[in-house]
């Protein structure tokens, strides 16, 4: 009779073994299909522009001159009524005769820069809203 018991226990156990793999493998599990936007995203992210800018802080400024030009891209893009000269009306208008900020060979002041780049912002946002319309 002693065999009979381990018999039974040790298929009870086998059993109890196998039972949360089976159940694991045929447990239904929902398919799961993210919505898409109907259209795929265009542009740039604000930093785009302002790749050529510093992203070192220099005591006494509020923030680096990367960031500065972010906020002023930002604040072109959510407000169209402004200027160029307006949206970037917070970057350094002095020359900064170190070079050491300047990438790829541009010249002027971070605010020439500035205006520069947000005028090319402008325009491929408005290709972009021409281009879509068409389609």
């Amino acid at each position: 009779m002693k065999l009979h018991l381990k018999l039974a226990l040790g298929l009870a156990a086998l059993a109890m073994g196998l039972l949360p793999a089976m159940a694991g493998a045929v447990s239904y599990q929902p398919e799961y299909h993210p919505e898409h936007p109907s259209h795929a995203p265009k542009g740039h992210a604000y930093g785009y522009w302002c790749k050529g800018e510093s992203k070192k802080h220099v005591k006494g400024e509020k923030g680096t001159a990367f960031s500065r030009c972010v906020l002023a891209h930002k604040r072109a893009a959510n407000q169209p009524n402004l200027t160029p000269r307006q949206a970037c009306k917070d970057l350094n208008k002095k020359h900064d005769r170190s070079g050491k900020h300047v990438a790829h060979g541009d010249k002027g002041t971070a605010f020439s820069r500035c205006v520069k780049t947000v005028v090319q912002q402008r325009q491929e946002e408005h290709a972009l809203v021409a281009g879509s319309s068409v389609a």
